[in-house]
């Protein structure tokens, strides 16, 4: 895939996560009601994990049909460190990662626009800072460090189930987000945090791209270094012209 199709795709994929994000929460507490379970019980959290998991299973797909297409800056920094995403390069990461970004800006948009009332309550704005600056930082660089080491492990050590795998991950993001919901959000997702920021005209100041971008970015590649260490990468060939 060119650079400029593969950035395009990126950022049409990033709207497509961003807007439906808060839906899982929406969905989630549909079924939970539906079942006659409380949303923060031990069932309910099974939901949302089975919920997200769908989720990510639906968009690994699509990406993965659309050439390997990525909605989160975060982890294709971490797998093109690991070497783990050959078709990647610097320059087309600085291509892919506006447009990205103005993908996150257009799924927060139109999810804004048109949630129904009664569930509006899951947006709440997106990820926000609830700690001190570097406080802040160093949570969301060390959760965003948990999924790409996760993501590491589910990749090259995990089961040979391809949903197994997607479901290990929907565990692991379902943890993490809820161990970090009073830090940062979390977000571990620049696109997904640049969306939200960017309606509450947050998104041009040092803070959030201290907290959301810079502090990510070295947690994805320390990941990526580590799992060098512990996880032994298959190698990858190259396709022939």
């Amino acid at each position: 895939m060119g650079a400029i199709k593969g950035a395009i795709v990126d950022g049409i994929l990033t709207c497509m996560w961003v807007f439906s994000v808060p839906l899982l929460g929406v969905f989630s507490s549909i079924i939970a009601t539906y079942v006659g379970v409380e949303a923060m019980s031990i069932a309910g959290l099974f939901i949302t994990i089975n919920v997200a998991a769908l989720f990510m299973l639906t968009f690994s797909l699509i990406g993965a049909a659309c050439g390997g297409a990525s909605f989160n800056p975060a982890t294709t920094i971490t797998l093109y460190t690991a070497g783990l995403k050959p078709d990647a390069s610097l320059m087309s990461m600085a291509l892919r990662f506006p447009v990205q970004a103005a993908g996150g800006v257009a799924g927060a948009m139109a999810i804004t626009e048109v949630m129904p009332k009664q569930y509006r309550y899951v947006l709440r704005g997106g990820p926000s800072l609830k700690v001190d600056l570097h406080e802040g930082a160093i949570a969301e660089g060390v959760l965003t460090f948990l999924i790409c080491l996760a993501l590491h492990f589910v990749l090259l050590k995990g089961p040979k189930n391809f949903v197994l795998k997607v479901w290990l991950l929907a565990v692991a993001t379902v943890g993490l987000v809820m161990a970090g919901g009073r830090y940062t959000g979390p977000s571990m997702n620049p696109a997904n945090a640049y969306g939200w920021a960017y309606l509450s005209n947050r998104h041009t100041t040092w803070d959030f791209f201290y907290v959301y971008w810079i502090c990510p970015f070295i947690g994805a590649t320390l990941a990526a270094l580590i799992s060098k260490f512990l996880f032994k990468a298959p190698p990858i060939k190259d396709k022939e012209a």
